[in-house]
């Protein structure tokens, strides 16, 4: 049986152009999850800050609609006291 001679000189070229092949794609592999994290990280931060805006106005319009039903409550018991106080001294006018 005869065998074959492996050029070494040859043999080292190839592992060293793939070597650089491999480098080569793994630095564009790298540029491409970086700039993608990028992007995904900078867009989620812009839609935070939309958000924040949004739950900005809100919550200073909860603050305001809380306001007026609180007036709103403190006028119905207001009115309520003095439909009471009036009844009241109607009632003992028919029973005196």
């Amino acid at each position: 049986m005869a065998t074959k001679k492996i050029n070494t000189a040859n043999f080292t070229k190839k592992v060293e152009n793939a070597i650089k092949t491999v480098k080569s794609k793994a630095n564009k592999a790298n540029n491409y999850a970086l700039n993608a994290t990028e992007e995904v990280v900078t867009e989620t931060i812009s839609i935070a800050t939309q958000w924040q805006q949004v739950t900005d106005k809100a919550l200073k319009g909860g603050v305001k609609l809380l306001d007026n039903q609180q007036n709103l409550i403190f006028d119905t018991l207001e009115s309520y006291k003095k439909h009471f106080v009036k009844g009241s001294k109607r009632l003992r006018k028919v029973f005196a």
